[in-house]
């Protein structure tokens, strides 16, 4: 019988799925902004489809051949009602983020992204699944108020990239959402490789339609273009491994650790982003994020409390 880790050990552990976490999360932000904006490869859809195309194939691969795990046997109606919708919003969380790379700098988005928690939290509450309290408002509201002042002292701020960026927010939070109604409240738990066979092909015929009607005339007609494979493989192989360690980071530690870890990250990404790519940030640049990275902070704080209050109240039950 293997003895229990102590805390040390234990901690250690965490440290090291979290590294992992943020280091593979980093580099395909970076590269995703190199390809898009330095190489000469100017089709996010293109490159999305792309990402989706190695992930279905890989996961098909692990499922029917290697056996790496179950299939879930999703009937035809529940694939259809349940999944495709998650994976047309991923679709375009996806497309729109990646097309914000365009236009924006790697510092702005990821001080962007501090919103999630608020577009979360209200998705939540019209779902049904959060409660809409005064204090958690205010708490969203700051966060807001954080990115504003962000956004106002923004020298490149470029309108169409702000608007895919938001966008790419609000369905991602819409996705993450529908992931709880459609599939964890049915009682289809998922690990990586089967979400990655389920959702990947839905998502992949999602971004084609787009994907046939936008940019592959232009790609056909772009005779400048010199397509890079060995980049785009490897490319898809960060992105595929960075699926598989956000399931390692969530499965071994929490949501919650993963959320703190983030806030960390885009801290890390930000400074990384103006030694790579020479991006400028302002003083309200900096003032506006660390009013929203603090609110984020808080509202990660209470969440946490009412997680531990929950666990009690449970145990006192038993």
């Amino acid at each position: 019988m293997a003895r229990p880790l102590t805390a040390w050990q234990q901690g250690m552990k965490a440290y090291f799925y979290v590294t992992i976490w943020m280091t593979i999360s980093m580099g395909v932000i970076l590269f995703n902004k190199y390809i898009l904006a330095y190489s000469g490869f100017k089709y996010p859809i293109a490159l999305t489809l792309w990402h989706m195309v190695f992930c279905t194939t890989v996961a098909t691969i692990m499922v029917k051949v290697v056996g790496a795990t179950k299939s879930l046997n999703m009937p035809r109606k529940e694939y259809v009602n349940r999944v495709v919708p998650i994976g047309a919003l991923y679709a375009a969380s996806l497309w729109l983020s990646n097309s914000a790379y365009l236009h924006l700098s790697v510092s702005f988005i990821q001080m962007t992204k501090a919103l999630m928690p608020g577009l979360v939290y209200v998705c939540g509450v019209a779902f049904g699944m959060e409660k809409l309290t005064r204090t958690t408002s205010f708490n969203m509201f700051i966060i807001a108020i954080g990115v504003a002042i962000a956004a106002y002292g923004e020298l490149d701020f470029i309108y169409i990239g702000v608007v895919e960026q938001l966008s790419a927010l609000v369905f991602e939070a819409l996705r993450l959402m529908l992931v709880q109604v459609l599939i964890t409240r049915q009682g289809y738990a998922m690990n990586p490789i089967q979400s990655l066979y389920y959702v990947s092909p839905a998502c992949a015929a999602c971004l084609a339609m787009p994907f046939i009607a936008v940019e592959l005339p232009e790609i056909l007609a772009d005779v400048h273009l010199e397509i890079d494979y060995g980049m785009l493989l490897l490319n898809a192989l960060t992105a595929f491994a960075l699926n598989l360690a956000v399931f390692l980071l969530i499965g071994k530690t929490s949501a919650l650790t993963m959320n703190i870890a983030g806030v960390i990250k885009d801290w890390m990404l930000i400074f990384a982003s103006q030694h790579m790519f020479g991006n400028t940030v302002t003083f309200l640049n900096y003032l506006g994020y660390v009013v929203a990275f603090l609110a984020v902070g808080m509202y990660n704080y209470n969440k946490l409390k009412s997680a531990k209050k929950k666990e009690a109240a449970t145990r006192a039950e038993v």
